[in-house]
């Protein structure tokens, strides 16, 4: 899950409203950033909103905040993808393992549904609409 992506591209995606963090436009990117900065949401008690597109590591904060204190709006996307890492030449590779680890941790809902879906491979698998709203409650 290694995109290149600046780190104010991540502050410009995810903002923090008083007791709320909404991810509003997330691509992904590498995996470092997203973990500080969901170890600092989780810490904080902040309820997330997911009010767009969250892609590859951004679906982290599933794993990373609790369930209970995640909503999604009618705009809310999740997209999950295997893992993969670039070499110094830039050669995409695949991380089998990465991609079992991540998937152990997301929450049981949510690996079902990959799962059912063929599981992490090349292909982004989109959850959105009903299925999503059937795991996690709309933000009121």
């Amino acid at each position: 899950m290694k995109i290149l992506v600046a780190a104010a591209a991540l502050c410009a995606t995810v903002g923090c409203a008083q007791a709320d963090v909404r991810i509003l436009a997330s691509p992904g990117g590498q995996v470092g950033p997203f973990i500080d900065l969901f170890d600092k949401v989780r810490e904080s008690g902040e309820r997330v909103v997911i009010d767009g597109p969250c892609l590859s590591a951004c679906t982290l904060v599933l794993s990373m905040v609790p369930g209970d204190r995640i909503c999604v709006t009618r705009r809310a996307v999740l997209g999950f993808h295997a893992a993969r890492s670039i070499d110094r030449r830039g050669r995409t590779y695949a991380e089998p393992e990465a991609s079992e680890a991540v998937l152990e941790a997301y929450p049981a809902p949510v690996r079902g549904w990959i799962v059912r879906r063929g599981g992490l491979t090349s292909r982004l698998l989109l959850l959105r609409g009903r299925e999503l709203a059937a795991i996690y409650p709309r933000c009121r």
